[in-house]
């Protein structure tokens, strides 16, 4: 696997702007998985895996080097003091040793911003849990990928077996080349260049098909303008405070909580309203929150909920790094039928998928990455501050996987906030869906009537089958 993901040396225009705003704390982009585990897994060769998974994919060992007053993105180098003694850590449980106290264990570590002179990952192994079993914490900047890309990594560091057997010599340590400061600039301004004229040399293909489509159908042409620059203008569109009367108030911390449901089950109520499994997870998810508003006294009719769509093609498939568009959109609470939600959701993912905006976001990005950090990262979180939540849902594996011989039982992943006041990502596996509960605990501080809500708005789909 690792062999077929290629690794750019620069980072996207899109990931190097989500990199910079990061200036304003609360928009920061940490990923956090937490996988249980059915026993713990050998130390040795755990670290020996991650080891050879740090040679094979390159990320893992390099850190991110901005060039001051650079127009191009930060570069990717190996980190010549990496010390993988760093980045893994091993500890005994707390508490009761359930998935509760892990998740409660994972938040801190959530929390801690990362060393930006070290690769951005960091795992730490939880042993003793109720049982005999254990629980891997992993994590991970958004910058190094998206969900999809992390599923791809993690079948680089784990097993599809619990005795892989012999795996070969270890590969050799990527190489180590620290550029001076003249050879940044020189790199910097050869990566613009050739950026310049990748562009020029697609320019008269573009103009001549967009000539082409002028002359055939002028109306039409001058209509998708319109709908081109409308749907930009949707997605740059200031949202600065979020709708729900409840949800107010943002922090730096965090609160994990988890739901699971049958993958099947779930994947049936969407096809009762004609959809699919992400349509199923959505409408649950908002029966949850119109029952917390409920909870609060609170009627709400709307809520603005921010959704990654995946862009992935045959092209960017096997490119490390991130491959999806941000989308924000509006979402009806007061819809009482369960089947008509998803219906409702269905239609509203599916025009937020045809937006044209969702192709322009790189090129934006570029712009938006030549303004004053200060103003690029208050443009952003003009838009970001005023989502209420954020939903997520990430393919998962479905085959066991092994971690040093120990057979993985279940994944969560907790998505980033960046600014919302909860994210709820999706991973499926075997034959479950496991969903991360974010939440910021000033803006929820009763996380515990949250759960309980999201609960019940899963059974409330699941009833439909």
């Amino acid at each position: 696997m690792a062999d077929t993901i290629h690794y750019e040396n620069r980072m996207s225009d899109a990931d190097a702007l989500m990199w910079s705003i990061e200036k304003d704390p609360l928009l920061r982009s940490t990923i956090t998985a937490v996988a249980m585990l059915d026993k713990a897994p050998d130390r040795a060769t755990f670290e020996a895996r991650l080891e050879r998974g740090t040679r094979q994919v390159p990320r893992l060992r390099q850190r991110v080097v901005s060039n001051p007053f650079s127009l191009a993105p930060p570069r990717w180098e190996v980190d010549p003091n990496f010390d993988a003694r760093f980045h893994i850590r091993w500890v005994k449980a707390a508490g009761d040793g359930s998935l509760a106290e892990v998740c409660r264990m994972a938040e801190p570590v959530a929390m801690q911003g990362f060393d930006r002179a070290r690769p951005l990952w960091e795992t730490v192994v939880v042993e003793g849990l109720a049982g005999g079993g254990a629980a891997l914490v992993l994590k991970l900047h958004h910058a190094i990928t998206d969900g999809v890309g992390a599923v791809k990594i993690a079948l680089v560091l784990f097993d599809l077996e619990a005795e892989p057997g012999d795996l070969g010599p270890m590969p050799e340590a990527p190489e180590v080349r620290v550029l001076s400061q003249p050879e940044r600039v020189a790199d910097a301004l050869d990566h613009q260049r050739r950026r310049a004229l990748g562009r020029l040399r697609r320019f008269p293909a573009i103009a001549a098909a967009a000539a082409s489509a002028v002359a055939a159908d002028p109306v039409g042409a001058a209509r998708g303008v319109a709908e081109a620059a409308g749907s930009v203008a949707r997605m740059l569109a200031p949202a600065n405070e979020p709708l729900s009367p409840v949800m107010t108030a943002r922090s730096l911390s965090v609160h994990f909580d988890t739901v699971s449901v049958p993958l099947e089950e779930l994947k049936a109520a969407g096809r009762v309203a004609g959809g699919r499994l992400n349509d199923a997870f959505v409408a649950a998810v908002l029966g949850g929150w119109r029952r917390y508003h409920e909870a609060h006294d609170a009627y709400v009719e709307s809520l603005r909920m921010a959704m990654p769509i995946n862009v992935r093609n045959e092209a960017s498939a096997e490119v490390a790094g991130n491959q999806f568009a941000p989308t924000r959109f509006l979402v009806p609470l007061g819809i009482d039928d369960p089947v008509e939600r998803m219906r409702a959701v269905r239609e509203l993912v599916a025009a937020q998928r045809a937006e044209p905006a969702l192709a322009l976001v790189d090129p934006f990005a570029s712009i938006i990455n030549r303004l004053p950090t200060t103003v690029s990262t208050g443009l952003f979180g003009s838009m970001l501050k005023g989502v209420d939540f954020t939903t997520s849902n990430v393919p998962g594996v479905p085959v066991p996987v092994f971690v040093a011989g120990a057979q993985m039982v279940s994944q969560f992943a907790f998505g980033p906030l960046s600014g919302a006041a909860a994210n709820l990502t999706l991973v499926s596996y075997l034959d479950q869906v496991h969903v991360g509960i974010n939440s910021d605990p000033a803006a929820v501080p009763d996380p515990d009537v949250l759960h309980q809500c999201m609960v019940e708005g899963f059974e409330e789909i699941l009833k439909t089958v």
